[in-house]
C-alpha cells in the first residue's frame, strides 16, 4: 500500500517523524510519503486556501531522520498536502492518509478546526480512510494546542506505539468503506495508559479559551490586537468524551462521521417562509 504521513505543524515538527518512523516499521512493504505544510498550520481545519489565487511550491526536503527520502514540503495547509496526494503530485494513488501526531489533544469542539483531523476527512473526501494521532500535553489542552514551551523535549513514543499497532491492524484489515478514525493519545509511557475506549466528541477540551480583548496598536488608528485569556483547566470532563477519556488516562478512539442532512421540526417556520417563496419539492 501507498501511506500519506501528513500534519498541521509543518514538516520539521517531532511528532510528524516519529509517526513517520511508526509507518516505516510496519510489516508488508509499504510505501511511505511524507508530504506536510512548509510550516504550522494549525487550526487549518479542512481548509485548502483559494485555489484561484494561491500559487502553492513543493519541494524536495531531506530528513535525516525519518525513514523514508520520499518526503516533502507544502506550502499550504495539510488538506492541501492530501489533496494534492489524491491528485497524483507524489506519484501514484494512495491508500492510505495518517496524519499527527499533534502535541495537544484533538478534542471537543476542538476537532472541528484541527488541521491533523482536517487531513483526515480531506483524504475520505477523496474516497480514502484517514486517521488522525494527536497527543496530549500535561495540563496545556488548550483548544486542541500546546503552548511552545511546554513541547520542548515531549516525548511521542507513547503515540508512535499506538499508532504503530492500530495501523498494522489497519492495513491488514482494510474497512469495506473510507473512514476517519480520531485518536489521542494521552501524556505519560504506554506503560502507564489505562487502556483504550471508544468516545463521543465532547462538547469542551479539557482548556478552553474563555475571552477576548482589544489592545489597541499604538500609531495604528483603528487597530487593535486581540489578548486571548486561556482560562483555567477544566476539572471534570466525562469519561464518555473524548478528552475526559484522555484526562482519564485512557487512548480515545472515535470514529468521525460525514456531514449528513438531519431533519428537524424546530425549523419549521423559516421552512414555511421559504414554501410561501418557493414550491417545497419532494424529497
Amino acid at each position: 500500500m501507498r501511506i500519506l504521513v501528513t500534519n498541521d505543524d509543518g514538516i520539521d515538527a517531532p511528532g510528524l517523524h516519529a509517526l513517520a518512523n511508526a509507518m516505516c516499521d510496519l510489516n508488508g512493504g509499504h510505501e511511505i510519503v511524507v508530504a506536510a505544510p512548509d510550516t504550522e498550520y494549525s487550526g487549518a481545519g479542512a481548509a485548502l486556501g483559494a485555489l484561484h489565487l494561491i500559487t502553492p511550491v513543493i519541494r524536495r526536503v531531506d530528513l535525516p531522520n525519518v525513514g523514508t527520502d520520499d518526503t516533502w514540503s507544502v506550502s499550504g495547509a495539510p488538506a492541501l498536502c492530501v489533496m494534492f496526494a489524491r491528485l497524483g503530485a507524489f506519484g501514484g494513488p494512495f491508500d492510505l492518509v495518517i496524519s499527527g501526531v499533534n502535541p495537544g489533544a484533538n478534542v471537543g469542539r476542538a476537532v472541528y478546526h484541527s488541521g491533523t483531523v482536517g487531513a483526515a476527512l480531506t483524504a475520505r473526501n477523496g474516497k480514502i480512510s484517514g486517521v488522525a494521532f494527536s497527543q496530549a500535553v500535561t495540563g496545556y489542552g488548550v483548544e486542541g494546542q500546546a503552548w511552545d514551551d511546554a513541547v520542548r523535549g515531549m516525548s511521542f513514543e507513547a503515540s508512535a506505539d499506538v499508532a504503530r499497532a492500530y495501523v498494522q491492524a489497519f492495513v491488514d484489515d482494510m474497512p469495506t468503506e473510507p473512514v476517519v478514525v480520531n485518536i489521542n493519545v494521552p501524556d505519560r509511557p504506554i506503560s502507564e495508559i489505562l487502556g483504550w475506549r471508544h468516545t463521543v466528541v465532547g462538547v469542551l477540551p479539557p482548556r478552553t479559551v474563555t475571552d477576548a480583548k482589544l489592545e489597541p496598536v499604538e500609531g495604528d488608528e483603528g487597530a487593535f490586537r486581540v489578548v486571548m485569556d486561556w482560562g483555567e483547566k477544566v476539572n471534570v470532563l466525562p469519561e464518555d468524551t473524548d478528552g475526559g477519556a484522555v484526562e482519564a488516562g485512557y487512548v480515545s478512539v472515535s470514529n468521525l462521521t460525514r456531514l449528513v442532512h438531519e431533519d428537524r421540526t424546530d425549523v419549521a417556520s423559516a421552512e414555511a417562509a421559504l414554501s410561501a417563496l418557493l414550491p417545497h419539492a419532494p424529497s
